[in-house]
């Protein structure tokens, strides 16, 4: 060990943060002889943060099984950092349970903890003490010469040279942190209002009305909506799930099952009136309740690197939906077909090899696809239909809202009905092979391939979108109270294509599938905010944005035009911090989902090469060789 002393400051201790710091402390041996302090700044506990904090409602739940989650790399992870395996959520749970694991965690959580089974959905207050375990475990397996020092605090500011130490500041404290190199690993970005936002906070203010604009659920103060006031819910995904729960449960309603498993809400009298709607105006599907049937699908199949070289290797930018969707849609078809035919092969016409011969030399679209499906898959219930899975009301008109309100619960029924019977396995199939897709396309859009309009519009609005309503919805029993909460009256659907106006003193919302206006006195958007460096909340963000330190990422044609700006924060395929003037700071990095990276906010699967855990890797490497080249060079003088 040479003696010298190198800093890292990772800003952000949530499971992002504290993943990069497994990575950090794993490559140690191979790649730094020094000593190395990595300091953790974040305000929330280290390993869960602000989201996954133990401080929050108890009646909140993950969107993902416990054996669908890990914190640890795997032999799929294709990095050049060791490998080194750990439990899934599930895997923990049940090590703590049988005591083969040392863990602290909380007595409220006991209950859970002895009941908790591998596809059962956790509450974030377990997943907060995994979390919290994760962290610990990494400090227990630091090298010799690795210290970890955490500061609850908020980061405000950052200065320093190019070529130099750099201060981070921290709000309350008047010495900075100094390090070598600062990672962010900041998560979601909270923002100030939209236009639109700012306006409809305007109308509030004036009109006695109440405006919530788009945040994480369990920040939200929710003490002002009356009892049985008029709430409009602008949003029908996961921030309306926790919304809808804090609302009710969460104000004393309970749900008791009846013989044959159905829902009835007894409400406590507290609650507000929901009318909840979106694009779509239906929920997130549910969350599949089995695993495959069949044998494992071989992935990537038609939407692998040989495409993805194939499409970069193209002359100027793609289209999303001309040029890429059509081998993302067939991929994801394969997965679907390849579960249902062997899984369910008395459900087809056709064996699977003649099917799979036939069906790859067909584009996605074309009529002799369409046939080919209808000879070799009788029933229309096993046709995959990804235009109809989109948009489920596309077309539909209502004579009344009771008639939207009755379609929308037997849609609900008829999606549960999918995702908790394993003879519909194939829905899984396709699950499992968005995922892939989602990889994948991380190549085109980590390259730069797609046109402005595409990036924004087809991949950060449509295709994000479709696959959080298909791919990331919440678990069934959700759902089932949904029905029960619209039984009792307390949600109501307001429609597809939901439009939301401030007009007469009051908030007033319909759909153009069915007659009439609703009329409210709170609004709520329930979705987290689109990424927006411009009008970030953060305030580290917005000074190094106004001193041009750190750079909203805006993309433009080759030729100039066609410029758009996705609200991200810019860095470069390696993580690097860009500034006003395109260039990457050598000494600060960023990662996360509101970067250009585009790294998934979500939780990592167990067995998928993660893109978060190679990105983790790969900075935390750089990082790494870059202190240790100034140790050497620091050396020699």
């Amino acid at each position: 060990m040479t003696g010298s002393t190198r800093a890292i400051a990772v800003v952000g201790a949530g499971p992002r943060g504290v993943g990069l710091l497994e990575r950090i402390a794993a490559n140690v041996p191979e790649l730094y002889d020094g000593r190395l302090v990595v300091h953790l700044v974040d305000p929330f506990p280290p390993g869960p943060g602000r989201v996954w904090r133990f401080a929050q409602s108890p009646l909140l739940r993950m969107n993902s099984m416990p054996e669908d989650v890990t914190m640890f790399t795997d032999d799929t992870v294709r990095c050049a950092g060791p490998i080194r395996p750990g439990p899934t959520l599930a895997e923990w749970v049940a090590a703590v349970r049988e005591g083969e694991l040392a863990a602290e965690v909380d007595p409220a959580l006991l209950d859970e903890l002895r009941s908790m089974t591998a596809t059962t959905f956790p509450t974030r207050r377990l997943h907060s003490a995994y979390l919290d375990w994760f962290f610990t475990r990494v400090l227990d397996t630091l090298s010799d010469g690795v210290e970890v020092r955490v500061h609850a605090a908020a980061a405000v500011d950052i200065t320093g040279p190019e070529d130099g130490p750099q201060s981070v500041w921290l709000s309350g404290r008047a010495e900075p942190v100094l390090a070598d190199v600062v990672v962010l690993t900041v998560g979601h970005l909270g923002a100030g209002p939209t236009p639109e936002e700012a306006g409809l906070g305007e109308h509030a203010a004036a009109h006695g009305l109440r405006y919530l604009p788009p945040a994480y659920t369990a920040d939200l103060d929710l003490s002002a909506l009356a009892p049985a006031e008029p709430v409009l819910l602008r949003g029908f995904g996961l921030a309306f799930v926790d919304l809808a729960v804090l609302l009710t449960e969460g104000r004393g309603g309970r749900f008791t099952a009846g013989p044959d498993g159905a829902l009835t809400y007894h409400p406590s009298g507290a609650e507000p009136v929901l009318h909840v709607g979106s694009r779509r105006g239906v929920p997130y599907h549910a969350k599949p309740a089995y695993p495959l049937q069949g044998d494992p699908v071989p992935l990537p199949r038609f939407f692998g690197p040989p495409e993805v070289s194939a499409l970069l290797a193209r002359p100027g930018r793609l289209d999303l939906r001309a040029d890429v969707w059509p081998l993302m849609a067939k991929e994801i078809g394969w997965g679907y077909y390849h579960e249902l035919f062997t899984a369910h092969p008395h459900r087809t016409r056709m064996g699977l090899t003649e099917f799979a011969e036939r069906y790859a030399g067909l584009d996605w679209g074309v009529d002799e696809l369409a046939s080919l499906v209808e000879r070799a898959v009788p029933a229309t219930e096993d046709r995959l239909d990804l235009s109809a899975l989109d948009r489920p009301l596309r077309g539909l008109r209502f004579t009344d809202r009771a008639a939207l309100t009755t379609h929308v619960c037997r849609y609900v029924e008829a999606d549960l009905a999918r995702r908790e019977n394993p003879a519909f396995s194939a829905d899984l199939g396709a699950f499992l092979t968005l995922l892939s897709v989602f990889g994948q396309l991380a190549q085109l859009v980590g390259a730069g391939k797609l046109t402005p309009q595409s990036q924004v519009d087809d991949v950060d609005g449509w295709w994000f979108g479709f696959f959080s309503f298909y791919a990331s919805g919440p678990p069934g029993h959700r759902l089932r109270e949904l029905l029960a909460l619209v039984r009792a009256g307390v949600v109501r659907p307001v429609g597809p294509d939901m439009w939301v106006r401030a007009e007469h003193g009051r908030f007033t919302a319909g759909s153009p599938s069915v007659p009439g206006v609703v009329e409210a006195t709170t609004l709520v958007e329930a979705r987290l905010p689109t990424p927006s460096v411009r009008r970030s909340t953060d305030p580290l963000v917005r000074v190094l944005h106004e001193r041009g330190e750190l750079l909203e990422e805006v993309l433009r044609d080759r030729d100039g035009t066609g410029e758009r700006t996705t609200g991200r924060i810019t860095t470069t395929a390696a993580g690097g911090l860009v500034d006003a003037s395109g260039r990457a700071h050598p000494r600060r990095f960023a990662l996360g989902p509101h970067t250009s990276s585009r790294s998934p906010g979500a939780f990592t699967r167990p067995r998928t090469n993660a893109v978060g855990f190679r990105q983790n890797d790969a900075v935390a490497r750089d990082i790494l060789a870059l202190l240790g080249a100034a140790v050497e060079a620091h050396s020699t003088l």
